[in-house]
């Protein structure tokens, strides 16, 4: 019997999609919003977990990479949820050791493909999310410049991610003009929204 960890915002899709998966003779899936104690989430077992990972409080993605990781079955393999067009995303997926991606559009039947694909520690990657995933490996921002960028995006100052990061103004600047030139951007909000749509930040 394969167990399922599926973590997901809304409570409605949630149990929804649980109940469907629990139909299959091989699966029992247990549901969880994020917002559960991560503590309490570790006592749980799970052979897959099953994560929405662009939805509103989604969790971030290493850090249910490294709850799989320490979770009490020891070998849980994680699946993300995707949405297409957003090869930022994937990248972070992949970097956290994510196995499975699935397309959020997908039918029941490659979810369930794909959760014993991962259950065997195998990797899958639904065909629609292919091009997408090859295309994670263009990102074009270093770590740095995308650390710059995140806490631009949630609206913090020069002055503050100088602070943040502990680096200068100048600095923050430069990476900033880097940032603008490497996404194509006109500006700064300009490059937020490019990089947000394509989902590095």
């Amino acid at each position: 019997m394969i167990q399922v960890l599926l973590v997901h915002h809304f409570g409605l899709l949630r149990s929804g999609l649980a109940a469907l998966l629990n139909d299959a003779s091989d699966l029992e899936v247990r549901d969880v919003p994020w917002s559960n104690d991560p503590g309490r989430l570790r006592a749980l077992r799970a052979d897959v977990c099953v994560v929405d990972m662009d939805g509103p409080g989604a969790p971030d993605v290493a850090g249910m990479a490294e709850l799989c990781r320490r979770m009490t079955s020891a070998k849980c393999g994680l699946l993300v949820l995707a949405t297409p067009g957003r090869p930022g995303a994937l990248r972070r997926a992949y970097d956290a050791q994510a196995l499975g991606f699935v397309n959020k559009d997908a039918t029941p039947q490659k979810l369930l493909e794909g959760i014993r694909q991962v259950a065997a520690g195998k990797r899958y990657v639904d065909e629609s999310l292919a091009h997408d995933l090859l295309r994670s490996a263009e990102m074009p921002l270093t770590a740095r410049e995308l650390s710059v960028l995140s806490l631009a995006a949630k609206g913090a100052t020069v002055s503050e991610i100088a602070r943040r990061l502990h680096l200068s103004h100048g600095t923050i600047r430069n990476y900033m003009s880097a940032i603008t030139r490497k996404t194509g951007a006109r500006n700064r909000i300009d490059a937020i929204r490019i990089s947000q749509g394509a989902g590095w930040v």
